[in-house]
């Protein structure tokens, strides 16, 4: 039997069936036709959260622990960041020398106001937030040689609005320096009366200014201090009525916030309106001082002012 090759036949067109043999290796490709190579391009390196933090005044990312170790002040211009009220105690008192006052003192719903979320409500999500009963912590302290009476507001708790707690603590404190002729320092930092309360929170204006005026008859020093921000009731009651007014440098103070201002005068505000350094151009406070100095100038200032009741006592 003799043997013939196998063939197709595709519409008359014979072909032989190709061997199962590799192909032919490709020419080579001249270096003129080869693409370009592209440069990788350099992955973004992701700065982890809670390491740096970039500074909204000069845009410099600062290192958290150079921040804290500096009291919350930018290395490199100075923008004073915000501190919380225990922070601030510490930079200021001789260790372990702060006796805290009527720490468990908290806010009452008297009006039962209610809106997006109940007046209850926020207190306690601020309390859980902040680690404080309210917008103040009282107590007496040592600053230096000197004992003294301090409060000290933190803005983080309702924008350190002013309510009940707030005025009945400051009231307390400055009675017991009065009675205990320590000289007075309240740190401020509001935005103002606390609306959920209505009338209660506004007699708070009247009643530490009271407090007040019975520690000036015993000729006891008062000093303001002033940090961003402070404005409305607070500015408008205590905090301004300090024998010496000094704040933190580019710190918002006045009264009513400068859009109400040029909407009711339907006047250009000048540039730096409500700043700490407009106020002390035109004499409304006595001194700006940076917040890494600011231990050591109050010292100074009670040196000066107790000077006089050191020198009746015979000390």
């Amino acid at each position: 039997m003799s043997t013939t090759s196998f063939t197709k036949k595709t519409l008359g067109l014979e072909t032989t069936e190709p061997a199962l043999t590799p192909p032919p290796a490709a020419p080579p490709v001249s270096s003129f036709n080869k693409k370009p190579k592209l440069a990788a391009k350099p992955k973004k390196r992701e700065i982890p959260e809670g390491l740096w933090t970039k500074c909204p005044k000069c845009g410099t990312m600062v290192f958290d622990k150079e921040l804290d170790e500096n009291l919350k002040v930018c290395l490199q211009c100075e923008h004073h960041f915000p501190i919380s009220a225990r922070e601030r105690i510490h930079s200021l008192v001789e260790t372990c020398t702060f006796e805290e006052m009527d720490a468990d003192m908290t806010s009452v719903d008297v009006l039962q106001f209610t809106g997006v979320a109940s007046y209850t409500s926020k207190l306690q999500d601020y309390q859980r937030a902040t680690g404080l009963k309210d917008a103040v912590i009282t107590g007496i302290c040592r600053m230096g040689p000197h004992r003294v009476a301090l409060g000290v507001m933190d803005f983080s708790f309702l924008g350190g609005s002013m309510g009940s707690v707030v005025g009945e603590k400051l009231t307390r404190l400055i009675e017991r320096a009065t009675e205990k002729t320590l000289p007075l320092i309240i740190i401020s930092t509001s935005g103002g009366a606390r609306m959920y309360e209505g009338m209660f929170s506004l007699m708070q204006m009247a009643k530490t200014c009271a407090a007040l005026a019975y520690h000036a008859q015993a000729r006891l020093p008062y000093i303001s201090v002033l940090t961003h921000p402070t404005t409305a009731g607070v500015m408008a009651s205590y905090a301004s009525v300090g024998d010496l007014i000094i704040a933190e440098p580019g710190a918002m103070i006045g009264f009513a916030g400068p859009r109400v201002i040029k909407d009711t005068t339907q006047a250009e505000l000048p540039p730096g309106f409500q700043t700490a350094e407009f106020l002390l151009d035109h004499g409304l406070i006595d001194a700006i001082i940076s917040r890494n100095q600011m231990k050591a100038q109050l010292i100074k200032y009670l040196d000066y002012l107790t000077g006089g009741q050191k020198a009746a006592a015979g000390l």
